[in-house]
C-alpha cells in the first residue's frame, strides 16, 4: 500500500527550491517575499509531513542533505508541470501572457532584448518578461535548475529533455583599430587575416569556438595573451592596437555604427561567417506554445536588422 503523509503544498516546495539557489534563509525568504521565520516553519512542516531531513543546518552556507537535494529535483518537476498548466491557461485565454524568466548571454541580450521589450510592451501587455544576464557557462544550468524558464543563447544546444527554436543568424564583423593597414578595404577575406593576431572571449563563451575556428582556416593567430569576458573589453583592446576582434552585428549597430567610435568595421567575406541564436526551454514545462509565440514575437523585432538572417 501507498505510504500516507499529512499533506504537503506547492507553496513549501517552492520555499525549498529557494533556499536550494540562495543556500541562505534570509535571502531565500525575500525572494519569495515572505519573513524569514515563516520560510523556516513552512520547510520544517515539510520535514515533518515527510519525515526527513532536508536541510543542513548550521554556520556558514545552508545546504540541502542528499534526501532533500532528491526532494528538490521532484519538487522542481511538480512546479514546473504547475507552471505548465498556468501558462497554457493563459496562452488559451490571451495569447501570450503570465511571467516568464528569461535567461540571457551578456553578449546578446543587452543589445537585443531592449527592442523586443519595446515591441511586447505594445503587443502583448498582459506579459511580465524578466530578465535575467548570465554567464554562458551558467546558463544552460540554471536552465535545468529552474532558475529561468528559457534562455536566450547561441545554438546548437544539444539535451533530449530540452526544446528549441531558432529566431536568426548574426553576421560577425572585423574590428581593427583606426589606422590599421586593412582598413583600406571595405571588404576583408581570408589571406588579409593571415599573420594578424585575433583577440577572442574566454573559452566559456561560445564566440569563442567561432573565433578560434576562423584563426585556424585564415592563419591568423588567436592571442593567448589576453581573453575578454565583454564585448566592450574586446572593442578596447582592439583601439590600444592589441590585435584585431570578431563582433556580433547587434553589439556593432547598438555600440559603434554611426558614431564616432576607437575602432573600425568591416564585414568578412572569408566565409559566411555568423552565430545562431534561438530560445531553449525544458520541454517537460509544458509552455511550449507561449514560448513560440514568443519566438515569433522576437523574429519580428529581428526584422527590423536588415544584417540579420530569420531563422525558423
Amino acid at each position: 500500500m501507498p505510504v500516507s503523509v499529512p499533506p504537503i503544498t506547492l507553496r513549501q516546495m517552492r520555499y525549498l527550491l529557494a533556499l536550494e539557489e540562495t543556500q541562505h534563509f534570509r535571502e531565500a525568504a525575500e525572494s519569495c517575499g515572505i519573513s524569514q521565520p515563516s520560510l523556516s516553519v513552512q520547510v520544517k512542516t515539510l520535514e515533518e509531513a515527510l519525515g526527513l531531513t532536508l536541510v543542513e543546518r548550521g554556520r556558514g552556507p545552508v545546504r540541502l542533505t542528499l534526501a532533500g537535494r532528491e526532494v528538490a529535483r521532484r519538487a522542481r518537476e511538480i512546479l514546473d508541470a504547475t507552471q505548465g498548466i498556468l501558462d497554457l491557461s493563459v496562452t488559451l485565454k490571451s495569447g501570450l501572457g503570465g511571467t516568464i524568466r528569461l535567461g540571457t548571454s551578456v553578449t546578446l541580450g543587452p543589445y537585443f532584448m531592449p527592442h523586443v521589450v519595446g515591441d511586447l510592451r505594445e503587443t502583448s501587455p498582459d506579459l511580465r518578461l524578466y530578465i535575467r544576464e548570465a554567464a554562458p557557462r551558467d546558463l544552460l544550468r540554471e536552465l535545468h535548475d529552474g532558475v529561468h524558464d528559457l534562455i536566450l543563447t547561441q545554438l546548437p544546444v544539444s539535451g533530449a529533455t530540452l526544446s528549441t527554436t531558432r529566431l536568426f543568424r548574426e553576421p560577425l564583423s572585423v574590428a581593427l583599430p583606426r589606422g590599421h593597414p586593412l582598413t583600406a578595404q571595405e571588404v576583408l577575406g581570408n589571406d588579409d587575416l593571415a599573420g594578424e593576431t585575433i583577440l577572442a572571449l574566454a573559452p566559456g563563451y561560445a564566440l569563442y569556438d567561432v573565433i578560434a575556428a576562423v584563426c585556424s582556416e585564415t592563419g591568423a593567430e588567436l592571442s593567448r595573451d589576453y581573453e575578454g569576458t565583454s564585448l566592450d573589453a574586446l572593442r578596447q583592446m582592439v583601439a590600444m592596437n592589441m590585435g584585431l576582434t570578431f563582433l556580433p552585428a547587434l553589439y556593432v549597430e547598438s555600440e559603434i555604427a554611426g558614431r564616432a567610435q576607437d575602432v573600425e568595421i568591416r564585414p568578412f567575406r572569408g566565409r559566411r561567417l555568423a552565430r545562431s541564436v534561438g530560445l531553449v526551454w525544458r520541454t517537460a514545462s509544458g509552455a511550449g506554445p507561449a514560448y513560440e509565440r514568443l519566438a515569433a514575437a522576437m523574429r519580428g523585432t529581428a526584422r527590423r536588422f536588415p544584417q540579420l538572417v530569420l531563422e525558423g
